[in-house]
């Protein structure tokens, strides 16, 4: 394989890397295997360390207008401590693992929008430059996808997803940006809402679900939100059963819209608000899906295919630092 990158802050005939990531999609909190390899270049040079750092695109909220930034999500540590010879090749192996709230890239093995990262850093006496940039696949844990299942055969459909910066008020979340999957309602509830944005928080002891409805305007009322949050489990269930516990959700959630009054107080004692809130669609895909059941097909339109989705990520990230405060809770 190709060395993807000279580190260009250690000069001319410094070590090049060049990280290969595991072929299949990632899970939240699940590992992410794979190995950095490491050329050496015009002189003998110390490794002194290795970082990997998880990072995103996210989209940033001002009073005025949206931009998107580049957040590191997580960094880890790899190897270091070692000498590179002139021209000699070596190999550090690893597993790390991923942060539970890690985003959901594909579902169904199609991209949804998201795009996520492996950024490599090396640290050669005392310069650190980014080595190698790589795109990372994150599928979904088992109840996402179930639970995304169910939306499906209820009749909701798949409009796009992004992760944005910030964090919602009465959950447990960690990183400093979330998820939203936006749905839309089947016909029959069209005239209630008109669309149903979605945030998994998983977590090791359960997964928490967060669900704003976008209210239509009723006649004497203005359009508002509506938030719940709502707690569920990892383990496995029949997907009649799971079905039925969204279809519950959304009772409550919709349910909440019939009174025309203030919007409905959160449920279980959190809800998902922000200031100066706008909503768009995802980055760039204008992904849409006729449905989330099983095997549906993700349609992509806009001129944005899955291989356009891993080609861009180069760019989307380039030159992009003034985002990785995000490393510091």
């Amino acid at each position: 394989m190709v060395f993807k990158k000279l580190l260009g802050a250690l000069g001319v005939g410094g070590p090049s890397v060049d990280t290969v990531l595991q072929p299949d999609p990632a899970l939240p909190g699940g590992p992410l295997s794979g190995e950095v390899r490491l050329r050496g270049g015009g002189t003998d040079v110390t490794v002194e360390q290795i970082s990997l750092l998880l990072v995103a695109r996210v989209e940033v909220e001002g009073h005025d207008e949206e931009h998107d930034s580049t957040v590191v999500l997580e960094r880890f540590t790899v190897g270091g401590g070692f000498r590179l010879a002139e021209d000699a090749e070596h190999t550090v192996p690893f597993t790390v693992t991923l942060p539970w709230e890690t985003p959901v890239t594909h579902l169904h093995g199609q991209p949804l929008g998201p795009v996520l990262g492996i950024r490599t850093e090396l640290e050669v006496a005392g310069a650190r430059d980014k080595g190698d940039l790589d795109a990372l696949a994150v599928g979904p844990l088992p109840a996402q996808e179930a639970i995304l299942e169910a939306f499906g055969q209820l009749g909701y459909g798949f409009k796009s997803a992004d992760l944005e910066l910030g964090h919602i008020r009465g959950t447990g979340q960690r990183l400093p940006c979330y998820q939203e999957i936006e749905i839309v309602p089947p016909a029959g509830q069209a005239h209630a809402v008109n669309e149903i944005e979605v945030t998994f928080l998983a977590a090791p002891d359960g997964l928490e679900v967060v669900i704003e409805a976008d209210k239509r305007a009723g006649l004497f009322s203005e359009s508002h939100d509506t938030v719940h949050r709502f707690t569920t489990s990892h383990h496995a269930l029949p997907q009649a059963d799971r079905n039925a516990e969204v279809d519950a959700w959304l009772r409550q959630v919709i349910g909440a819209h019939e009174s025309h009054a203030a919007p409905y107080p959160y449920a279980q004692g959190g809800g998902h608000h922000h200031d100066d809130h706008h909503h768009r669609s995802g980055p760039g895909t204008g992904a849409v899906v006729a449905g989330v059941a099983a095997g549906a097909a993700v349609g992509v339109v806009g001129g944005m295919v899955a291989a356009e989705v891993i080609d861009e990520i180069g760019d989307a990230f380039e030159g992009d630092d003034e985002g990785e405060g995000g490393e510091e809770e």
